[in-house]
């Protein structure tokens, strides 16, 4: 088992069926805060849901796809980073991230995607790395523009939320672009 640091008192660690409960805890700090910014799916309500969500992320990570990665500061799970999708055929992967209340603000996210887009573009080869938001969340664009990627459209009304449908940012970065920004 890893776990990388990211500042002082935090560390990315692999999110893992062994923390199905502490997950389950964090998501009762989390899933009002994040619930119109990520899938229905992923907002587990008990310890049972926890444990289908990490379920999920293992079983596409056996196969080479998705991944799931918790933030702990000191100690407590609070919030991760994520692979909603990765692709070796078509050197494409999607990065996101979530972050309870407590927690933002502290310089966490970007260097935990930092550590994801080195492992997709430079170790495992991937061409692309995308991050789709809400067009109206600013603190999740900032993540974007921080990471260095270009905003290359917006999908109109794909985002439905509580009645509403919003529309759906779609940022990038090519692996030559990332190569050269982190030095590499």
């Amino acid at each position: 088992m890893f776990s990388l640091p990211l500042r002082d008192g935090a560390t990315l660690r692999p999110l893992e069926l062994r923390h199905a409960e502490e997950f389950a805890a964090h998501m009762d700090r989390a899933r009002e805060h994040i619930r119109p910014w990520v899938g229905a799916g992923f907002l587990s309500s008990d310890v049972e849901g926890a444990r289908a969500t990490l379920r999920r992320y293992a079983e596409r990570q056996a196969g080479d796809g998705g991944r799931l990665f918790g933030i702990w500061l000191d100690g407590t799970l609070v919030g991760g980073v994520m692979f909603t999708d990765f692709s070796t055929a078509t050197e494409l992967c999607e990065v996101g991230c979530w972050l309870e209340p407590a927690a933002e603000g502290k310089g966490l996210i970007t260097p935990a995607c930092e550590i994801l887009l080195d492992w997709a573009l430079v170790e495992r080869g991937a061409h692309r790395a995308e991050w789709h938001c809400r067009a109206d969340n600013a603190r999740s664009a900032a993540v974007a523009k921080r990471l260095g990627m270009t905003l290359e459209g917006v999908n109109r009304e794909t985002w439905a939320y509580g009645g509403t449908r919003h529309d759906k940012q779609v940022w990038a970065v090519l692996a030559p672009e990332w190569r050269a920004r982190r030095g590499l």
